[in-house]
C-alpha cells in the first residue's frame, strides 16, 4: 500500500543564512538564490555561495537567472555548486540546449509566466531540454515575485508533460487551495514568506511547510 504523494517545497529568495537554516529545519526541499540585479531580492554570487556551503545533503540550491550569458550562468553555478538553475527570462530552448552541456552536473528549469495569452505551444519547445517548468505570473512589467496568483485552471491547457512547480503569491492562506486546484509536483514561495524583499518570517516559514504537509495527509 503506497502512501501519500510528497509534495516538493521550496523557498525562493533566500539571502541570508538564519533564514535557510530555518527552512532546512522545517523541511524544505530546495533553496532559491536570485542573481538578478534588479530583483529586491539579488545576492551575491560569494554570498550565496557562502550559505549553501552550509546546508545538509538532500537539500538542493537553484540559482534564479534572467536573459543571463551562457558563460555567468556556468560560472556561478560551478562557483556556487548550485543543483539546479532556473530560468525566468526570455530564455530559448537553444540556450537551454547549450547551457545544458555547458554545467551537465545542474538540471534546468524553465519558468513561464502564465496568463490568459499563454499556449501549450510557448512551453512545448523546451520539454526536451529542461527537467521541470515553474508556473509563475504574467504581469506585464515584472518577471517575478510579483505576489499574485494566476489562474490554475490555465495549467492544463498547457499540456505540460513534464512535473512543474507552482509560484505566484503562494502563502500560508491559499497553499491549500493551490496544492487542491493545481496538484503541482513542488510549490516555489517567495514574497509571501517574507517581513521585507529577502527577509523570511520563520513562523511563516514554519507554517507554510508544516501547511504542506498537512494536506499529503489528509
Amino acid at each position: 500500500m503506497s502512501g501519500p504523494r510528497r509534495i516538493r517545497v521550496k523557498i525562493c529568495g533566500m539571502t541570508r543564512l538564519a533564514d535557510a537554516r530555518c527552512a532546512v529545519e522545517a523541511g524544505v526541499d530546495a533553496l532559491g538564490f536570485i542573481f538578478f540585479a534588479k530583483s529586491p531580492r539579488s545576492v551575491e554570487p560569494e554570498a550565496a555561495r557562502a550559505i549553501i556551503a552550509e546546508l545538509p545533503p538532500f537539500v538542493d540550491a537553484v540559482g534564479v537567472f534572467v536573459d543571463e550569458t551562457l558563460q555567468r550562468v556556468a560560472e556561478i553555478a560551478t562557483t556556487c555548486r548550485l543543483d539546479y538553475v532556473q530560468l525566468h527570462g526570455a530564455e530559448s530552448p537553444d540556450y537551454c540546449r547549450r547551457l545544458a552541456a555547458l554545467i551537465p552536473c545542474c538540471r534546468l528549469l524553465k519558468a513561464v509566466r502564465v496568463g490568459e495569452q499563454t499556449t501549450a505551444g510557448d512551453v512545448a519547445p523546451y520539454r526536451d531540454c529542461i527537467q521541470a517548468y515553474l508556473l509563475d505570473t504574467y504581469q506585464k512589467s515584472a518577471v517575478g515575485g510579483t505576489g499574485l496568483t494566476f489562474d490554475w485552471g490555465l495549467i492544463d491547457r498547457l499540456q505540460l508533460n513534464r512535473p512543474f512547480l507552482l509560484a505566484g503569491g503562494l502563502d500560508v492562506g491559499n497553499i491549500a487551495a493551490a496544492l487542491a486546484s493545481a496538484r503541482p509536483y513542488g510549490v516555489d514561495a517567495n514574497s509571501g514568506l517574507e517581513d521585507a524583499p529577502g527577509h523570511k518570517n520563520h513562523d511563516l516559514i514554519r507554517r507554510f511547510i508544516a501547511a504542506v504537509r498537512a494536506f499529503e495527509a489528509a
